[in-house]
């Protein structure tokens, strides 16, 4: 069975960094594209950033673009997202899901696990 367990949540201030980890089980991710996804209040889930199987390359959405960047541990079989000049507009749940690049953007190829929460104030 797969799964992908996201963990490093938090509430922090604006500015402020947080990593978050997505460790996976029943799946070797070093054979598959890994995004992360969130979730804001009110929105639907919109992509946030994605990684190739070997990890050299990355796709980001603009709104994180230069302040995101996701990597990924194949050895501890692993994914990061490393979050820096965190903004209120960040403030969701980030789920990460094995994905795809599609016509209409990056999808997830998973069934969404629990996420974790990241909550910034201003």
């Amino acid at each position: 069975q797969v799964q992908l367990v996201e963990s490093g949540g938090g509430s922090v201030q604006a500015g402020a960094s947080l990593r978050l980890s997505c460790a996976a089980a029943g799946i070797t991710l070093s054979t598959t594209f890994v995004g992360w996804f969130r979730e804001g209040p009110g929105n639907e889930k919109e992509f946030v950033a994605s990684i190739n199987p070997s990890g050299s390359a990355t796709f980001y959405s603009e709104s994180v673009r230069g302040r995101f960047a996701i990597s990924k541990d194949n050895a501890r079989n692993t994914v990061y997202l490393q979050m820096n000049s965190l903004k209120s507009d960040d403030t969701a749940r980030y789920y990460c899901a094995r994905s795809t690049l599609t016509s209409t953007g990056w999808k997830p190829l998973s069934s969404w696990g629990q996420g974790t929460q990241v909550t910034v104030s201003s």
